[in-house]
């Protein structure tokens, strides 16, 4: 690129949140945007990593920007899948206690989704979950219709074909390496040249953190990355499992735990753990950077999180190494479920966003700066929520930078 490009609206990252964002801004304001990508294709990390599961907000605590955005993000995803003729199956879960001390996690499961506006959910004796799985264990269940499976990455691809037709751009391969003020305009230094903007929108997801410091924001928590491992059930066992599987989650620690997922193409993962990973978009065990690791070590809240989930930490570890652990794991739900029956699958890493104190945060966190907004915290349901979490961007945008709105 020769020069310096000039535009009004530079959002960073592509993302689920990242292109939705720059959608959402394209569609509402009359500016220039332009979305930079460091990878050469977009959904790269997180988004195109998923299970690929369109989350029903049965978790979350009412009133959250998490279940408000995953209600209203599902509903968006789901028109804009039917409308570009993407696959969206609606195939429900169930959400299964194995013991007695997991009923009523079950019954307050239940009174969280329906106080999030759930509909259909049913309770189901282990007879009848047999109806609905009947390879799965368990001592009572709930059934959650309104869960459905998609491709995100596939549906990343084409909200980018629509930022473009809304006039938007896409620029692939373009690292961010530093931002300077230039008078009222931010001048980014990237791997394909000098932009210049107005207004910056980041939604960096495991460099979210230090893009914001990049940018002159303190982003006030720093980025520790968790990994995910799946294993997939070799094609003649998927019939153990006719949609998705899921264990009563344990409030003590922030992870689902081990389940079960059929994936639009018919794949059947299973996992996933949840350990620590030596870098931040390292998808393999061995995966190793030193400035990440570093960066994890040197923040004050990692040790006190380490500090309450160790024993649980070793565990995942060990299940990482383990296969036979891990089956077991599975077991719990699949007592059927073999240890050859199981694959290498694929990896995740999760943007965790944690406090000096070692607090996890929970719910979508934004902070804005002079000419800035940065999405600093979008764990799942992110991309489920991620057309909602893309209005919210666009909205604040245009208020905190007063945009000129595009007349309806």
């Amino acid at each position: 690129m020769n020069g310096i490009r000039s535009v009004d609206v530079v959002v960073i990252g592509g993302g689920i949140v990242g292109v939705s964002s720059a959608l959402a801004l394209a569609r509402a304001v009359r500016a220039s945007v332009l979305l930079l990508e460091k990878e050469p294709i977009l959904a790269a990390h997180q988004t195109g990593r998923n299970s690929g599961v369109v989350h029903s907000g049965l978790y979350y605590r009412p009133g959250s920007l998490k279940a408000t955005l995953c209600a209203e993000g599902r509903a968006a995803l789901a028109r804009f899948c039917d409308e570009k003729g993407l696959p969206f199956e609606r195939c429900g879960k169930v959400v299964v206690a194995t013991c007695p001390d997991q009923l009523p996690r079950l019954d307050d499961l239940e009174a969280r989704g329906r106080e999030n506006g759930l509909t259909g959910l049913r309770r189901v004796p282990p007879e009848a979950l047999r109806d609905l799985e009947p390879h799965a264990a368990g001592i009572a269940a709930l059934h959650v219709p309104q869960t459905a499976i998609v491709d995100y990455g596939l549906v990343t691809e084409a909200l980018g074909e629509e930022l473009r037709r809304a006039g938007g751009e896409i620029l692939l391969g373009a690292r961010l390496f530093a931002v300077a003020r230039d008078g009222n305009r931010h001048r980014l230094t990237t791997a394909t040249g000098e932009i210049s903007c107005r207004f910056v929108v980041a939604c960096a997801g495991l460099q979210a953190d230090r893009v914001a410091r990049l940018c002159g924001a303190d982003p006030g928590i720093r980025i520790v990355p968790f990994r995910g491992e799946y294993y997939e059930l070799r094609p003649e066992r998927r019939h153990l499992v006719r949609n998705l599987i899921y264990p009563v989650p344990d409030p003590r620690f922030p992870f689902l735990g081990a389940h079960f997922t059929r994936r639009v193409g018919g794949a059947v993962e299973a996992g996933p753990n949840a350990v620590f990973a030596f870098r931040r978009e390292g998808y393999s065990k061995t995966s190793f950077s030193l400035r990440d690791t570093a960066a994890s070590f040197a923040w004050p809240g990692f040790w006190r999180l380490s500090g309450r989930y160790l024993s649980t930490g070793l565990g995942e570890f060990w299940r990482s190494f383990n296969r036979g652990a891990f089956t077991r794991a599975l077991q719990e739900l699949l007592p059927d479920v073999r240890t050859e029956d199981l694959a290498p699958g694929g990896a995740g890493v999760r943007a965790q966003a944690l406090g000096r104190d070692g607090s996890l945060l929970d719910d979508f966190h934004f902070v804005e700066g002079p000419g800035q907004i940065h999405v600093l915290n979008a764990p799942s349901p992110a991309a489920t929520a991620g057309l909602a979490i893309g209005r919210v961007v666009a909205e604040r945008a245009s208020r905190s930078f007063s945009l000129p709105v595009r007349p309806l």
